[in-house]
Parts: C-alpha cells; sequence; structure tokens
C-alpha cells in the first residue's frame, strides 16, 4: 500500500509517518498543504490519502478541497480525513461521494494505533471507516418517530458498527454475537428501514449512511 500524508502539524505528520512505515505501509510524500497533497498524489498515485481537512492558509477547509479534487483528477484514490473535531457540513460533503474508499476520524483516534491501522487499511481496499462520533451525530439528526424507532436496541447496536464501515466479522467480534446472528440483525434492519440488499460490504454500509443523511 502507496500512502501520501497532508498535515500541518510536523508533529503529528511524522508521527503517522512513521506508524505506518513501521507496519509496512510505504509513505510515498508527507506535505503540509493542499496545493502540495494534489501535486503529489497526481506524481505517485498513491492508493491512499490521509488528509487533515484543515490546511493553510485559511486552516479552514482546505484540506477537504483538495481530498475531493484529488478524487476528480484521480478516480479510485481513497481519501481518509482527519479532523480535530466533528465538522457536519464536512462529513456530508465528503461522503456525497459514493464511490466507495473514504473515511473520516477524529484525530483522537490516530492514537488508538490498531483502530487507525485498520481503518487505513479498510478505507484503501475501498471500503469505508467513519469515526463513531460522526455517526453518532448523524443518528442525531434522524428525528424521532420515524424508522429507526422500529429497531430493536441490538439492531440500533448493529446498525451503528455497520455506519462505521465494520465488516459482519467485525461486529460479531464487538457484540460478542456469532456472525450468523450478525447476518440475522442486518436483514432486519434493512427491511425495516426499506433499504436495498447488497453483497458487498462497502455498499451496504452507504446504503446505510444515505439513509442516516437524509432529512426528514
Amino acid at each position: 500500500m502507496r500512502v501520501v500524508i497532508a498535515e500541518d502539524l510536523a508533529l503529528l505528520r511524522d508521527g503517522m509517518t512513521r506508524l505506518l512505515r513501521d507496519n509496512d505501509i510505504e509513505v510515498v510524500a508527507a506535505v503540509s498543504d493542499g496545493e502540495a497533497l494534489v501535486r503529489e498524489v497526481m506524481a505517485h498515485k498513491p492508493d491512499l490519502a490521509v488528509v487533515d481537512i484543515r490546511l493553510p492558509p485559511s486552516f479552514r477547509d482546505e484540506g477537504l478541497r483538495a481530498a475531493l479534487e484529488i478524487r476528480r483528477r484521480v478516480p479510485g484514490t481513497a481519501v481518509l480525513v482527519i479532523s480535530q473535531y466533528v465538522e457536519q457540513a464536512y462529513a456530508d460533503e465528503l461522503l456525497a461521494d459514493r464511490g466507495g474508499g473514504i473515511g473520516y476520524l477524529l484525530k483522537d483516534r490516530i492514537m488508538r494505533v490498531v483502530d487507525f491501522l485498520e481503518a487505513v487499511r479498510r478505507v484503501a481496499d475501498g471500503g469505508t471507516a467513519l469515526d463513531p462520533e460522526v455517526v453518532a451525530q448523524l443518528f442525531r439528526r434522524r428525528r424521532e418517530g420515524g424508522p429507526l424507532e422500529r429497531l430493536t436496541p441490538r439492531e440500533r447496536e448493529v446498525l451503528t458498527l455497520m455506519a462505521e464501515g465494520r465488516s459482519n466479522a467485525g461486529i460479531a467480534q464487538s457484540l460478542v454475537l456469532t456472525v450468523g446472528a450478525v447476518e440475522k440483525h442486518i436483514q432486519s434492519i434493512l427491511s425495516k428501514l426499506d433499504l436495498p440488499q447488497s453483497s458487498t460490504d462497502h455498499r451496504r454500509v452507504l446504503a446505510v449512511l444515505a439513509y442516516l443523511q437524509q432529512d426528514n
């Protein structure tokens, strides 16, 4: 796997570079601004770009804009954006791209090395990885009385992990269930929310995210 990093804080940028390289992931470039990110992605065609949403010069959304630009210029480039906080409008804009290979993590998650590396690999493989706090905010946006109220407490737990991008095996491990039990819960969830069945984890997650992003 080949990765480009865009992060303006030198300490965090260097730390991510060392962490990825120590886990047999090649970092082909590590830059501090959006223009350099686009340039390096065009030059190296990496599998994944890890991008801070707020980059110089204004520290508003330059990283997000650069991430969307590289998706346009180099289709298939996976993007994992990182941020200090959940920025709902930016999350919506990023997730509006249904092409897969998308992730949104809070920077605190990087300190949880196993979780961060799992997210990096999942997104690079074309999947989706969302920070639990991002998922929680998507859930809170759904008004009470809607189809989510039809779900049992266990189904809501499964749905949350689905939206984070977990596989059936990952959900089973997290909730101490069998994979078969998880599959039955997912079938029930998709039926109750009127979502299409899917043979791939990635499409299933995108269907769930599309539902959670809808306005009631």
